[in-house]
Order: C-alpha cells, then sequence, then structure tokens
C-alpha cells in the first residue's frame, strides 16, 4: 500500500471516527438530559475544555516538532552538498597522479547518496544504495591517506583533506540518523484518543440544543484531520505531500559541476 492510500485512509478513519463520538456523545447527553435535567451539564464543562485545552497542546507541540525536523532534514542536504563540494576542490592539493581515481569515487559517492533518497520509500532499496556509499567511503578515505602520504605531496596535504573528508562523512552519518528520528508512535496514540475523546464530549456538551450544529461539527472535525495529516507529512517528508525533494537540486547541481 502506497504511503498517499494509507495517509488518505487513516484521515478518513480519523474523521469517521470523530464523527461517530460526536454523535454518540448527544445521544448520551440527550439520555442523561432526560433523567436528570439540572445535574447533566454541572461541572461538565471545565472537563470538556480540559481535554479539548489538552489536545490543542498536544497537537501544537508535535507539530512544532515535526515541522522542526522538516527544517533540519533540508538544511542537513545543503550542508552535505557544501562538505562533498569542499572535499571535492581540495583535491586539487594531492599531486596530478592520484587525482583522477579520486574524483571518480567521488562522483559514484554522490550517486550513491542521490539515488538512496531518490528510492524511497522502497527501505530495501534505499539500504542498498546507503551500503554502497559506504564501501565508497572507506574507498575514498583508503585513496586519499595514500595520496596524503605520497613523495609528491605537500607538506599541508593531510591537513587540508583529510579533515574535510571527515565532514563529508560525519554529514551522510547525520542524514541517515535524522531520517529515523520521528515523534514516538506512543505521542500518536494519545493525540488521536484526545481527538475521539474530545469528540466525544463536545458532541455530549451539544445535548442541550434542539439540533447539532453540522457546521460546528464539521469544521472542528476538519481542522483536527487536517492538522493531524500536516504533521504526518512533515515527519515523513519523502513520502507525503510536504517534500523536500527540491533541496536534492544542491546535489544534483554538484553533481553535474563534478563532470
Amino acid at each position: 500500500m502506497s504511503y498517499g492510500l494509507y495517509l488518505v485512509l487513516l484521515n478518513l478513519a480519523v474523521l469517521l471516527g470523530m464523527l461517530l463520538m460526536m454523535v454518540t456523545g448527544r445521544r448520551i447527553g440527550a439520555r442523561d438530559l432526560m433523567r436528570d435535567p439540572e445535574g447533566t451539564r454541572s461541572g461538565f464543562g471545565a472537563l470538556e475544555a480540559s481535554v479539548l485545552a489538552l489536545l490543542g497542546l498536544v497537537l501544537a507541540f508535535t507539530i512544532a516538532g515535526a515541522g522542526a525536523r522538516f527544517d533540519t532534514r533540508r538544511q542537513q542536504i545543503v550542508e552535505e552538498a557544501n562538505a562533498i563540494g569542499t572535499a571535492y576542490l581540495r583535491l586539487d592539493v594531492l599531486p596530478a597522479a592520484t587525482q583522477p581515481a579520486l574524483r571518480e569515487a567521488f562522483r559514484r559517492y554522490l550517486d550513491t547518496r542521490l539515488a538512496a533518497y531518490r528510492k524511497l520509500p522502497d527501505i530495501a532499496a534505499a539500504n542498498q544504495e546507503l551500503s554502497a556509499g559506504n564501501v565508497l567511503q572507506e574507498e575514498i578515505w583508503k585513496q586519499a591517506v595514500a595520496a596524503v602520504r605520497a613523495d609528491a605531496a605537500p607538506p599541508y596535504a593531510a591537513i587540508t583533506v583529510l579533515p574535510a573528508l571527515n565532514a563529508m562523512f560525519d554529514i551522510a552519518t547525520t542524514r541517515t540518523m535524522a531520517a529515523q528520528l520521528h515523534t514516538p508512535l506512543g505521542v500518536f496514540v494519545i493525540l488521536f484518543v484526545l481527538a475521539l475523546v474530545g469528540a466525544l464530549l463536545s458532541g455530549y456538551g451539544m445535548a442541550a440544543g434542539k439540533s447539532g450544529s453540522w457546521l460546528h461539527i464539521i469544521c472542528f472535525v476538519f481542522v483536527v484531520v487536517a492538522t493531524i495529516s500536516v504533521i504526518l507529512d512533515l515527519e515523513f517528508p519523502r513520502l507525503g505531500w510536504a517534500r523536500i525533494e527540491a533541496f536534492d537540486q544542491a546535489l544534483a547541481d554538484l553533481r553535474q559541476r563534478m563532470q
């Protein structure tokens, strides 16, 4: 099942669940109102407000965290492009005879980095490209160490090239781990439970009216479901509608300059 279809089904399930809870809450409230017209509403307004406030708080913190991680992932793409570009330029200080093989290894390495993220959501294919990139890291490092130790290498070659390679490898690891960092599943479970409970209590609170306001019901449900959808999109920017592929252009442009 594709992520887009999964997201649509999840949103539909939350939407229908909230609507069902509101209808159920209103029926329970109407029944209790007939049994005890005076005591049904006593003290329940504060409880309803507390649950809805907690729902709003969890939504706010969750979307803030997802948005921050989304921005961080975009920034890391730019940082990796800069790190690879800097390391590639510093190959100029190495002996001319050692440069062609290293430059070719760089080109292959950058190809694997681009392919790894373009192949998502195929996790197996992406991991295969990441593994190929790790192999190329070792190859580039060994070639670079041999090059800086060559007799023709200038004395400053090691302190110029090797730290740049370290930075290039570090940002690759940082991006890989950042891609696996998401809001804990337990937070989403609490969010969905709060949405359903909030809908139930809201429906209960509407029982005093002769007829429920469908405008208010639809607006409330739509806002909550839309916010959850945006959170999920920001958490998985390679799968949903909020994409970060545009920032991959920084790496693609660098690859063009390496021709």
